[in-house]
């Protein structure tokens, strides 16, 4: 029980976090691939209000009376967002980051989902979603290691030089070990310890790598907001872990 408390309050602060330096920032290293909701017609007012949203229900979900309809607000928010990758892979189905993109935003959608079932009443429908969110996070987690493979230059380059042996090393270690998670999760075996060290693995990424780059360079919108978005992916996947 206490971890899963744990696990909320990171998905839950994360996702404060990251309605705030939207809410602060309106440029594309802070929206990234959302930057097209404000582009619609009343985009901004749309943006800031799906971020207050975000808000509210990163908050909602760490108080025990809010956090059933807070996760079910988290889904309808992480649908819509996953949703908004779409229109760039059908522009562009050649280019891989549309894809990295939108499965970026659907494993958060995999966490909401997993919160909920987890608080559902009804035994049956809690394992029918969770099932959901587990393949849901096994094919996210394809998609990192499809996504490391393609950028494993920029990968490498974000691997602090300190660390012992050399970058390429650990961009194709995690690399390996995201491509291990992918499978164990998609076929349910250790499915569960799968899901668990993934969490670790994206825990120590912020740690490392992000949250050195915020020290080093605070002015830079794009590492605030890919801290945010890194601990919302942990906390996703650390919901998922819980019900798998």
């Amino acid at each position: 029980m206490r971890a899963a408390f744990y696990g909320r309050i990171v998905f839950g602060a994360s996702a404060v976090l990251f309605g705030v330096i939207a809410l602060t920032w309106h440029d594309a290293d802070t929206w990234q691939s959302l930057h097209r909701i404000l582009r619609l017609p009343l985009g901004m007012a749309v943006g800031d209000a799906l971020m207050v949203a975000l808000i509210a229900g990163g908050i909602g979900i760490v108080l025990p009376r809010a956090a059933r309809p807070a996760s079910l607000l988290l889904i309808v928010i992480y649908a819509l967002f996953s949703l908004a990758c779409v229109p760039a892979i059908v522009a562009a189905p050649a280019v891989y980051e549309a894809y990295g993109s939108f499965f970026e935003q659907f494993s958060l959608l995999c966490g909401a989902l997993a919160l909920y079932a987890a608080l559902q009443a009804d035994p049956r429908g809690a394992v029918a979603l969770g099932r959901a969110a587990r393949i849901g996070m096994g094919l996210c987690a394809l998609s990192f290691t499809l996504a490391q493979i393609v950028y494993l230059h920029l990968t490498a380059t974000l691997v602090p030089t300190w660390i012992p042996a050399n970058q390429t090393f650990w961009a194709i270690l995690t690399t390996i070990a995201f491509g291990l998670a992918a499978i164990a999760i998609l076929i349910n075996v250790r499915a569960r310890l799968a899901l668990r060290s993934m969490t670790l693995m994206l825990a120590l990424f912020g740690l490392l790598v992000w949250l050195p780059l915020l020290v080093t360079h605070p002015e830079a919108h794009f590492n605030w907001s890919e801290f945010a978005l890194n601990y919302l992916i942990t906390g996703a996947a650390w919901m998922v872990a819980l019900v798998a």
